[in-house]
């Protein structure tokens, strides 16, 4: 396998897919949810902070695990070390669980970006629209077909031909667009309270809830410890520096969540006459209340049209990389041909995800431990496995095969390392303790024993 595998055809490719994987819509709705809940600027100042060093840390060793082995993350481990061969089966159950739910949620923004398209702007505005569609049955069942379907269709393509020739095209006009649309907001009248909430720290806002919600939305946003850096950093050229490559994927990373924040949080201030309030709405700000603000747009219908292709670009981008490493897994693990394994995974995916469509819908009622399906899913994948996962991966780079050995991975080919220091320290001590704190806050908010 390892004489015929696929790979980008050099950095900028590598890159670029990369940094659509960590892209996604955690950063469109979730960062800037999370940043008007929790002090807008201080969060912003810390999450920048942990970007840096943190994720930073993270990510260089994933990807060169990834590259050192030349696997996937189910065979990667085994790989380096057979007694951790179980970390990879475990990182390996993170992508099988979101891939399918997170295509729903892929599905219902195709449902409103042809909303906008066929001239639907003011239907979709209204009270309502968003609970109705989704509780109904068969359009979110057809948009999630469609949505998984086209991310099936791309990874089926393969590594060059697929994934890194449409992150090439997605990834630059997402930029574009975000700048764009950031932009425009910034000058709503009244919006300028907005910037100044969401860029001006104000350490009066400053908690350890801070700390641990920027914490959370990095972890989970920059793809770290699903196995997605691992089965990408596997296709990654050896002539291709881990460090700079890593920072490049943070910056992206980082500047589309801080422009998704420019997007939103000074539009919903004008709309609701700097009423804080309105910016509480979970998923709800992205599907409820912009529509209602594009209303009030001159040229709304255009300009919403292309603030959900962008969030489409943006969904498509995390799923492709979600599929793409789960189809990796089966074909190191069995040797199966690409094609089938893409179908065996679309339609596992199908069996799930008509889990969390439906659980909306006509088995609203059916609930685990109180939550629904697609509730579920995502607690159990983001709030429990991965930063177990990442945990342990912390404990297997710091204390096992020990931080030289990615430090030797990165600087393959005369590369320097120049924040060896620094990732030494995070990976052995400062990660561990903030991965725990994670894991503990998250299970017991999830379980209403403690609210963060």
């Amino acid at each position: 396998m390892e004489q015929t595998r696929s790979g980008f055809s050099g950095k900028l490719g590598f890159v670029l897919a990369a940094a659509g994987s960590a892209v996604g819509l955690g950063n469109i709705w979730r960062f800037p949810y999370l940043a008007a809940k929790y002090g807008g600027g201080v969060f912003l100042l810390v999450y920048i902070l942990l970007a840096v060093t943190f994720g930073f840390a993270l990510m260089v060793a994933e990807i060169a695990l990834g590259r050192k082995a030349q696997l996937s993350a189910v065979s990667a481990f085994s790989k380096l070390n057979r007694k951790f061969s179980f970390l990879g089966y475990l990182a390996s159950i993170v992508p099988m669980i979101i891939l399918p739910y997170y295509s729903v949620i892929g599905g219902w923004v195709t449902k409103y970006l042809v909303a906008f398209c066929t001239g639907n702007m003011s239907a979709a505005a209204q009270d309502g629209y968003f609970n109705n569609y989704i509780s109904s049955t068969g359009e979110p069942i057809l948009y999630f077909a469609v949505f998984l379907g086209l991310t099936a269709l791309i990874v089926l393509l393969g590594v060059e031909k697929g994934i890194e020739k449409v992150s090439k095209i997605m990834m630059p006009v997402l930029v574009v667009l975000s700048l764009g649309v950031a932009v425009y907001s910034v000058c709503l009248p009244g919006a300028l309270d907005g910037v100044i909430y969401y860029i001006k720290p104000d350490f009066s806002h400053f908690s350890v809830t801070t700390v641990l919600a920027a914490m959370g939305q990095l972890f989970y946003s920059m793809s770290l410890a699903m196995g997605v850096m691992i089965t990408y950093g596997s296709y990654m050229k050896k002539d291709v520096n881990i460090e700079s490559a890593t920072r490049q994927i943070s910056l992206f990373d980082t500047g589309i969540a801080f422009f998704s924040g420019l997007m939103i949080i000074p539009a919903v201030f004008s709309f609701s006459g700097g009423d804080q309030s309105a910016l509480g709405q979970g998923p709800g700000l992205m599907f409820v209340t912009l529509p209602k603000v594009f209303e009030t747009f001159p040229g709304g219908t255009v300009i919403g049209a292309v603030f959900f292709l962008l969030v489409l670009f943006a969904a498509l981008t995390s799923s492709i990389s979600l599929m793409e490493t789960v189809v990796s897994i089966f074909i190191d693990k069995f040797g199966w041909k690409r094609k089938i394994t893409c179908f065996a995974v679309l339609l596992g995916s199908v069996v799930l995800g008509l889990l969390s469509t439906l659980g909306y819908g006509v088995w609203a009622e059916v609930k685990i431990i109180g939550m629904q399906f697609l509730d579920f899913f995502d607690f159990i994948s983001n709030s429990v496995i991965m930063p177990i996962v990442a945990l342990i991966t912390c404990i297997f780079v710091g204390y096992v095969i020990k931080p030289q050995t990615v430090i030797d991975e990165v600087e393959t080919e005369g590369a320097r390392f120049k924040s060896k220091k620094l990732f030494v320290v995070m990976i052995k001590y400062i990660a561990p303790i903030f991965i725990v704190l994670i894991l503990i806050s998250s299970v017991l908010n999830a379980l209403g024993i403690m609210k963060i």
